[in-house]
């Protein structure tokens, strides 16, 4: 079903409520070596119906998008129909690259790629004919270019099962350049910008090639070839890939033409592509715009150098999308309101594995090339790259990991099994699992946050591994996001919770089935702290409190991530399933929701209505209304939860936690008594790091208390695993315990991942300690990412981050381990160190 009409997002530039978006079809050409990705964007638009004031044109006449400064606009072309596209593209270093990048130069050749033996394009025969697609949903299928057969052999992506081939014919166009095929640009009184030229769509400068326009048989300049948002845009990067259209198989469609264009301010962490669209287009009509374009050094794309990854031989790339990074990955409607089907072609260099967000692909071996297909519709945020040195192993009927090769054991020995029988809990509980595979890529320590919920493939944080029961509260967070985040998605950035609450319930739900509800409630009391904890740093009226968060224009919605997001949306429907009477009834409510609303978006007041139509009984007894537990009290007042759950059966193992803490704080202190009550090596790690975290809330501890907790429990938490460690050696900073600083010092010369990074300087930099960390930064900078770098040189330089100095102050990360793992690098840190908010995406 639709999804009814929604504000306009304040975090988005674009125009999407006045355009319906039926696919987005990308060509990606990765470029390590120049860091760079060269694409080509075609959006497959028709203008939605709706009264219209008088005067008013009957079709929209502006389409806007949301895009990067970062990300240089090319060309924009309009072409009416809905034909899909395939991409050719140029080859590295040949002499059609600088041609290509200016537009095109033409012959349809290789619809992706390679395969010429001359200098040009134009000695090259056309290519065979293609199958055509069986309906329009599927993806065109993409030939191979001469010599001739046998048909290139295409090898079954290991990611996901390769569709089934499609009946049907078509041929590819050849013999002339996409510039040529151009209309002429819209006249000057067509365009709500004015002049063309003076835009960004123009006609070639003087001493450009001409070629020769099949409607006319003459000479011409090529309008819109060298079309550019950024004057060296060309010139600066790689070229993009070319579209190729397949012939019409009846009558022609009007071949593809130049749009005005012009790139807008918008926020600091986006900027508005505004196009001008033909006069002549009518309402509802089907037509494609396609961008050409070149990213580099974008927030949402890490580029990698080999000496980055874990096996240093190999370049590594991969995107991360929330919340509004992916618009500098491509042109889009960056809104969760906004959802679609895509399908990508990406050429990479030889040995770098491509892998997306996808239910199918397919490798070209001969050509280098990768196929994907998302057959659901999902938001902007969720399309997502890897590629590197990646080898994969089934760990399940569904289910494959994938990492660096030195990785691959200790992933399949943590995994295997594990991620079908936490499927199969949550199928039991919210119904089917919609996505086809569930599929794990390992990735490097630059990775800025612990986890993120792409469908069909979770990327996750290779440094994670090491602890065990982090990486078991991650997974399954990131398997509910399948049935709460993806499936039904939050419409505006202002509701996070909608998905986060929701996933973190479900996530428990799944826990308490597959572990007992005993460490269901120990990982939710960790979180409560964590909870507890950043509202005594932040206020209890702080704004960001609320779980509907009012956002303001301007405002990176990265910045409202905090646990209110996860553990007060968690206590709110926890509360909501604690009015059914059974937790059973509501996960009926739950699966309903889900059937309701699958592939939408929603707001709260969805959740809420369905919710009270399901029940009846509650809504006769305006159980909304209750005084005190008002679900508009919930939503809008700033403060903890209005009520917390209830954790008595997970006593057996909080009670000797709070039993050992209590024996080290209670003053006079008996050392002896502390350290023999109980051996914290037989702890579950969340006992363990609960109880460090307890420690660290009362830091500084008197100097006896340090010292005789060193001397019992050092070498034992020296042999622990990553989550303990961290915190055990905060404690050693804020305590100013000088015998045990040569571990500080050495866990940063051998730690790269900015969960762990992040913390300590930032208490080593609050401190007394600023000189270590400066003598250990200058010791290891060359070894971090050059974004983790220069965090860390603004912790060095400011002591602290300043976005304490925010009203609207948040802590880092979106991830149930870590603090909130899934979200961008700009939060990931703050003068609360990142152990202080542990939470997961």
């Amino acid at each position: 079903m639709a999804a009814p009409e929604r504000p306009p997002d304040v975090a988005s530039a674009s125009s999407a409520s006045l355009f319906r978006l039926r696919h987005l079809r990308l060509g990606l050409h990765l470029r390590p070596q120049a860091r760079a990705l060269a694409g080509c964007s075609v959006l497959e638009l028709c203008g939605r119906q709706g009264p219209r004031e008088p005067g008013e044109a009957p079709s929209p006449r502006r389409l806007v998008l949301d895009t990067h400064p970062a990300l240089r606009v090319a060309s924009v072309d309009f072409r009416a129909g809905e034909q899909r596209c395939g991409f050719r593209f140029p080859a590295e270093g040949s002499p059609d690259e600088a041609a290509a990048g200016a537009g095109g130069d033409g012959r349809q050749q290789g619809a992706r790629g390679g395969g010429c033996d001359g200098p040009s394009f134009s000695s090259c025969s056309p290519p065979p004919r293609c199958p055509s697609p069986a309906s329009p949903s599927e993806p065109p299928r993409l030939c191979a270019p001469p010599p001739p057969p046998p048909e290139l052999p295409v090898a079954p992506c290991p990611h996901t099962p390769l569709a089934e081939p499609s009946a049907g014919g078509h041929r590819w166009p050849h013999g002339c350049s996409l510039a040529s095929l151009l209309l002429p640009p819209a006249s000057e009184s067509e365009s709500p910008f004015g002049s063309p030229a003076a835009l960004g769509s123009s006609e070639a400068p003087d001493g450009a090639s001409c070629c020769t326009d099949p409607r006319q048989g003459a000479p011409h300049r090529c309008p819109g070839a060298a079309a550019v948002n950024h004057p060296a845009a060309a010139a600066e990067g790689p070229p993009a890939p070319v579209p190729v259209f397949p012939e019409p198989a009846a009558v022609a469609s009007p071949p593809p033409g130049p749009l005005a264009f012009r790139v807008e301010p918008f926020t600091d962490y986006g900027s508005a592509l505004s196009i001008a669209l033909p006069s002549s287009l009518e309402p509802q009509q089907p037509f494609q715009v396609i961008i050409r374009y070149i990213t580099a050094d974008a927030p949402a794309i890490w580029w990698l150098d080999p000496e980055l990854t874990y096996g240093n031989s190999k370049p590594f790339v991969f995107t991360q999308g929330h919340s509004v990074c992916n618009r500098s990955f491509f042109p889009c409607f960056d809104t969760p309101a906004v959802k679609c089907t895509y399908s990508a072609v990406v050429k990479a260099p030889d040995g770098m594995q491509v892998l997306m967000s996808a239910t199918q692909c397919s490798y070209e071996e001969q050509e280098g090339v990768y196929e994907f297909y998302m057959d659901y519709p999902i938001p902007a945020y969720l399309v997502a790259l890897v590629a590197g040195d990646l080898v994969p192993a089934e760990i399940g009927p569904r289910s494959k990991v994938w990492a660096e090769p030195c990785l691959l054991s200790t992933a399949i020995e943590k995994l295997s099994g594990s991620v079908e029988r936490w499927l199969s809990a949550a199928e039991s509980l919210y119904g089917p699992y919609i996505w086809g595979r569930y599929d794990i890529v390992f990735l490097p320590p630059s990775f800025p946050i612990v986890a993120m919920e792409n469908p069909c493939l979770t990327f996750i944080i290779s440094s994670i591994l090491e602890s065990d029961e982090f990486l078991i509260i991650d997974v399954i967070h990131e398997v509910a996001h399948s049935w709460f985040g993806n499936a039904v998605t939050n419409a505006t950035w202002e509701e996070m919770w909608l998905s986060e609450g929701l996933a973190t319930y479900a996530q428990r739900r799944i826990t308490t089935e597959t572990y007992g509800a005993a460490f269901t409630c120990l990982e939710t009391a960790f979180r409560l702290d964590a909870l507890h904890r950043q509202m005594k740093l932040l206020g209890e009226d702080n704004p960001v409190s609320k779980l509907q968060v009012k956002l303001e224009p301007g405002v990176n919605p990265s910045n409202l991530m905090n646990l209110f997001t996860y553990e007060k949306g968690y206590c709110f429907v926890y509360y909501l399933s604690q009015l059914c009477g059974d937790p059973a009834r509501f996960d009926a409510f739950l699966r309903a929701y889900i059937e309701k609303y699958k592939f939408t978006s929603v707001v709260a007041q969805d959740l809420l209505d369905s919710f009270l139509a399901f029940f009846p009984e509650l809504k006769e007894q305006c159980i909304d209304s209750k005084t005190g537990l008002e679900f508009e009290r919930w939503l809008n007042a700033t403060g903890p939860p209005l009520i917390e759950p209830d954790l008595s059966q997970g006593s057996s193992l909080t009670t000797p936690v709070e039993t050992l803490f209590s024996l080290w704080t209670t003053e006079p202190l008996d050392a002896a008594t502390a350290a023999s009550s109980i051996d914290i090596r037989e702890w579950r790690t969340f006992q363990t790091v609960l109880f460090l975290d307890r420690l660290l809330d009362g830091s500084p501890l008197p100097h006896e208390v340090i010292s005789k907790l060193s001397e019992c429990y050092s070498t034992q938490l020296d042999s622990m695993n990553a989550e303990i460690r961290i915190r055990w050696l905060q404690i050693i900073v804020r305590n100013d315990y000088y015998p045990d600083l040569h571990k500080v010092r050495r866990f940063l010369e051998n730690q790269m991942s900015r969960m762990y990074t992040i913390p300590l300087y930032e208490d080593l930099c609050t401190g007394t300690l600023k000189s270590l960390a400066l003598e250990v930064f200058y010791q290891t900078q060359s070894q971090l990412h050059p974004n983790l770098r220069k965090t860390i040189q603004q912790i060095l330089t400011q002591g602290l981050n300043p976005i304490l100095a925010m009203d609207t102050a948040v802590v880092a990360t979106d991830a149930l381990p870590s603090a909130l793992e899934d979200k961008p690098p700009e939060v990931a840190h703050s003068a609360i160190a990142l152990r202080d908010v542990n939470v997961s995406a």
